[in-house]
């Protein structure tokens, strides 16, 4: 089973080491001890930790369609590029960055624009995964 430093664990959780350590001294992450005292958190813990941490971080408005998609992600649009027929928008969701080449059309028939808030939605049959 793994287990991560509390560095790796803050990387992994987009904060600073500084915070999972006050995280773990609060007990509102448990860590145990390892080798020369440093502390570990287990990677089923942080997992776990990681998923009630993000529940409703971005939540999607209620006012959304319904959808059968359920990787949504509400954010702000920070890059608009536009051609001919297409587009491309970058949106920051949280600490997610989601880029996306849609039309030109689209775009202005949404009224797509730096500062609007949107949600992007992502439905694939294909998903990689890389593990470092």
């Amino acid at each position: 089973m793994p287990s991560y430093s509390i560095g790796q664990a803050a990387g992994l959780l987009g904060v600073s080491p500084e915070t999972v350590r006050r995280w773990a001294d609060a007990g509102r992450l448990p860590v145990r001890r390892v080798a020369e005292g440093a502390r570990a958190v287990d990677g089923v813990v942080l997992a776990a930790f990681a998923k009630e941490r993000a529940a409703g971080r971005h939540p999607v408005p209620e006012t959304a369609a319904a959808t059968s998609v359920r990787n949504a992600f509400a954010g702000i649009v920070t890059s608009v590029r536009l051609d001919d027929v297409a587009a491309q928008v970058e949106i920051q969701s949280g600490p997610h960055r989601v880029v996306s080449v849609v039309t030109r059309e689209s775009v202005e028939e949404l009224g797509i624009a730096v500062g609007v808030s949107v949600t992007a939605r992502v439905k694939s049959t294909e998903v990689h995964i890389d593990v470092p």
